[in-house]
């Protein structure tokens, strides 16, 4: 007689498949999370040259150092973006698409001594998002990989959750508790369901923002639901007027009129160089360097220096809606640092508890899988051989 299936049996069976369909690039996204949760700490620790001495002297203006930058790399175009912040190197950021590359220039904002020229694609921290967004892929072919395993992922939390859930007091008392004086095997099923259970509900956060960066669909559909039922404009680079051109370095007087108004600002102030004639200068202001949400993104004609408004999320941060801000702030809650150091402490062990994941979960299977084999082939007991030898 065929044994009955319940519900609980299907939803095993599809944990079971999901997490060996998924499972080794799960393990792979939550090893190299794990590594850039403390990306700022790290590197802020063992580069010293992002660094320098506060001084009582005037700043250097873009352009200033925009030329010895160029210098220090001749064959780049201008830089992207020049980034002042109090008591750290300035960046200028040389960063193109066709042909692709990326470097940084650390400058000493009061001299103009270059203190380090990187290619950031021979950094540690580069290298190790590359893999973890990619998988070192080309983004077209490695994006959808890394984002439908994570949405699979997210399916075998779900059933892992029903699977868990007790049905009694005595089982849930079993069950929220994690017993580590217990046999290896107990342990390792205490890991995968215990503490599986306690970092569900931050993992599964990690996971969703993830996937609003792998997928196109799941952005706008959590933007529409945020914003109750609007769709989110897309970005755009606002146009200078090129009939007003002007042979004026404009660059430096928004430089100099932002940090006029913004007296004893210790946050980070980035100055976009505009590209080509049509386009505007944007400046990035950030308060909290810590996260990036907050930042306000202004655009001026590079000609006029009027200010231009814009309608998509990166504008100014007091006209941006709820689901603005969401959208924001994803990359903050990817990693935890919208809750600051303890945000980012969360994030790591919930990192490192999925990458386990895979593996104390394929450990119960195989586990499983060898007691059924055992009991098939176990050899007939003393008292039943004795009855066969009656017969």
């Amino acid at each position: 007689m065929a044994k009955k299936r319940n519900f609980k049996y299907w939803v095993g069976r599809l944990h079971l498949w999901f997490g060996l369909a998924s499972g080794l690039i799960v393990c792979f996204l939550g090893i190299t999370g794990c590594i850039l949760a403390f990306e700022r700490e790290i590197s802020d620790a063992t580069q010293p040259y992002r660094f320098v001495q506060v001084e009582n002297k005037a700043l250097l203006p873009p352009s200033v150092l925009k030329n010895v930058a160029n210098k220090a790399l001749p064959n780049k175009h201008n830089p992207h973006s020049i980034s002042y912040q109090p008591g750290k190197a300035t960046q200028a950021v040389y960063y193109n698409a066709d042909p692709e590359y990326y470097w940084i220039v650390y400058l000493n904002p009061y001299s103009g001594e270059v203190l380090k020229v990187k290619d950031m694609d021979a950094d540690f921290f580069r290298i190790v998002t590359m893999g973890h967004y990619y998988l070192w892929l080309p983004p077209a072919i490695g994006q959808p990989i890394v984002a439908s395993a994570t949405l699979v992922f997210v399916l075998m939390l779900v059933s892992g959750l029903i699977l868990w859930w007790p049905r009694s007091k005595a089982a849930a008392k079993q069950r929220f508790t994690l017993k580590l004086n217990a046999k290896w095997r107990r342990v390792n099923y205490d890991l995968h369901n215990v503490l599986g259970f306690y970092m569900a509900w931050v993992i599964i956060f990690i996971a969703f923002t993830g996937l609003v960066w792998g997928f196109q669909w799941f952005a706008q559909s959590v933007y529409w639901v945020s914003s109750g039922g609007k769709q989110q404009v897309a970005f755009y680079e606002p146009k200078s007027d090129t009939t007003k051109i002007t042979k004026h370095n404009n660059v430096d007087k928004i430089w100099y009129k932002m940090r006029a108004q913004l007296p004893g600002f210790i946050g980070s102030i980035d100055v976009h160089i505009p590209e080509n004639s049509k386009a505007s200068i944007e400046v990035a202001i950030n308060p909290d360097t810590y996260t990036y949400w907050k930042t306000d993104y202004l655009y001026f004609d590079q000609y006029t220096l009027t200010e231009i408004p814009v309608k998509h999320i990166y504008g100014k941060l007091n006209k941006a809606g709820a689901a603005d801000k969401l959208t924001r702030m994803n990359y903050d809650i990817h990693v935890g640092a919208i809750a600051g150091l303890p945000g980012k402490v969360i994030a790591f062990f919930a990192s490192l508890l999925a990458a386990s994941m895979p593996v104390t979960g394929f450990v119960i299977w195989w586990g499983r899988g060898k007691k059924k084999h055992d009991k098939a082939t176990r050899t007939p007991s003393t008292d039943t051989k004795r009855m066969v030898l009656a017969n």
